[in-house]
């Protein structure tokens, strides 16, 4: 459960504006560990720098605890023994800082962003939101929830005054605070000045007068204040108080799934990717789920050794929030084209697409599980080529097999008519077409001879002729002949033959039945 600190009533009401700071501390070791579960109950730091000039940036509890201050250099952490030490990751923290962000944006649009490069911090406008997300309590509580299941430790301050929250929640260990309105100066109070954004010049006149709290620079007279240090004192004096006024500038944050995770070793083993994978496919399908969406496709960038780049793009027949699936799905696919080098680093990029959902008739027969016809499909890729599966369409031309083949596609829905029964000649299509030498006599075909078996024409029917693309270099012009033959042990064979007319050619293209 999180410590909650009450400041006086924390019955809110809704009129008037409320705030909500989220604030996340020593966020570059959060950022490194967020996809990195199995190393959150360690001790661990980040560092930053030229080796061998690494100094530790961030931390998280384990590591405090064990004594680590910022700014130590790498020989003095290599006195712990159980210390894990990771290189501070930019592109990690981005995407954690985007993440948290569209967390937040889902309880408002109204977010107003002041992190910087030691911690995440915003604020949210909840005014309103009331009867829409309950009160403050249950917001509060429900935004800490979805910032743990993303990986990161957070606390939460609520406040009718902007500054109020901002500097409350920089200064408290509490994780939900509840500021009431008229509360603000003494709870701010006991606060350190170190919670505002005071410069060192000021920072260092206070400490000559003996100032050390908010509650001591709330209690200066204020034009006397403002004589000595001058307009900079009276915001000051009004931050202490939790009375200054703010004019809220918000945040337009945009809806991309993307995460990036930077290997501590190269990795050579599909396996232990897969690890890192499955973790962010998860956080992928939390976030996609919350906005009542599915992943449509998801694309995996592989940073090799040598700086090459390994990109490889899913899209499965229907969109879906199966993790077990998509990580089937990408180790198909990977085991099919696997990179050439070590792996260094990992990027995941992903679509999202509405939720698949059929309506079938009362009566209809039960249809098989759709999500295994993406693995069946992969297998199937994996054997034959991505370019010889999927749905054949016809192209617009009338040269033999003049058709292309694309993805496979679950139509959105069904047709309630009856199928419609026709019945047509059965054929078999040669692929490739068979040579065939033909005798002519009077310009129509007498006998031929396939597969080392020769047959008496019985009857012909043609030529049909054929031609087109005069545009390109390879044109093409065919004469097209059905005919029925037959052996001399009596065996009869119906066939298509088909003549090159460029190159003097005839093939075999069909066998009828």
């Amino acid at each position: 459960m999180a410590k909650q600190n009450s400041l006086g009533s924390h019955s809110m009401k809704p009129a008037g504006e409320l705030y909500a700071c989220l604030y996340a501390k020593e966020f570059p070791a959060q950022a490194v560990l967020r996809l990195r579960p199995e190393l959150r109950e360690q001790p661990v730091v980040a560092i930053e720098g030229e080796p061998p000039l690494q100094t530790v940036c961030s931390f998280n509890a384990k590591a405090r605890y064990l004594g680590i201050v910022r700014g130590m250099t790498r020989v003095e952490l290599d006195t712990f023994s159980s210390l894990i030490v990771l290189p501070r990751s930019r592109m990690e923290e981005d995407s954690t800082h985007a993440v948290m962000l569209e967390c937040a944006g889902a309880f408002s649009p109204r977010i107003e962003d002041r992190s910087d490069g030691c911690a995440f911090l915003c604020v949210i406008d909840i005014a309103g939101t009331e009867k829409l997300l309950g009160p403050p309590e249950v917001l509060a509580r429900e935004l800490l929830r979805r910032v743990q299941v993303l990986g990161v430790n957070a606390s939460v301050a609520i406040s009718r005054n902007f500054y109020a929250a901002l500097s409350y929640v920089r200064g408290s260990s509490s994780r939900i605070a509840f500021i009431a309105p008229g509360n603000e100066g003494p709870a701010l109070a006991p606060l350190p000045l170190k919670v505002l954004d005071i410069s060192s010049e000021h920072a260092e006149t206070f400490g000559l007068w003996g100032i050390r709290t908010l509650g001591a620079v709330a209690a200066l007279p204020e034009e006397e204040l403002i004589s000595r240090i001058g307009q900079e004192g009276r915001r000051l004096r009004q931050l202490g108080r939790g009375e200054l006024p703010h004019h809220f500038v918000p945040y337009e944050a945009k809806f991309e799934l993307e995460e990036r995770m930077e290997l501590d070793t190269p990795v050579e083993e599909l396996e232990r990717l897969l690890f890192a994978v499955n973790v962010m496919l998860e956080q992928f399908i939390f976030r996609v789920t919350a906005r009542v969406l599915a992943l449509a496709s998801v694309t995996i960038s592989l940073s090799l050794e040598g700086k090459a780049v390994h990109t490889r793009t899913v899209r499965p027949a229907l969109p879906t929030n199966d993790r077990p699936l998509w990580l089937k799905l990408l180790q198909l696919d990977l085991e099919a084209h696997p990179p050439q080098a070590a792996i260094v680093a990992v990027t995941l990029n992903a679509e999202p697409g509405s939720t698949s959902k059929v309506q079938l008739g009362l009566f209809s027969p039960q249809l098989p599980e759709q999500m295994r016809l993406d693995v069946t499909l992969a297998r199937i890729r994996a054997l034959v080529g991505d370019e010889c599966v999927g749905s054949p369409v016809l192209r617009d031309t009338n040269q033999p097999d003049g058709f292309r083949v694309e993805p496979f596609k679950v139509p959105s829905a069904h047709s309630s008519s009856p199928a419609t029964i026709s019945s047509s000649a059965a054929m078999r299509q040669l692929r490739p077409p068979e040579r065939a030498a033909i005798t002519l006599r009077d310009r129509q075909p007498a006998s031929f001879v396939f597969r080392d078996c020769r047959y008496q024409v019985e009857h012909a029917y043609g030529p049909w002729l054929a031609e087109g693309d005069w545009w390109n270099r390879q044109t093409w012009a065919l004469e097209q002949w059905d005919l029925i033959g037959r052996s001399r042990d009596g065996a009869m064979l119906c066939c298509c033959l088909v003549r090159d007319l460029k190159e003097q050619s005839w093939q075999v293209v069909t066998l009828y039945d």
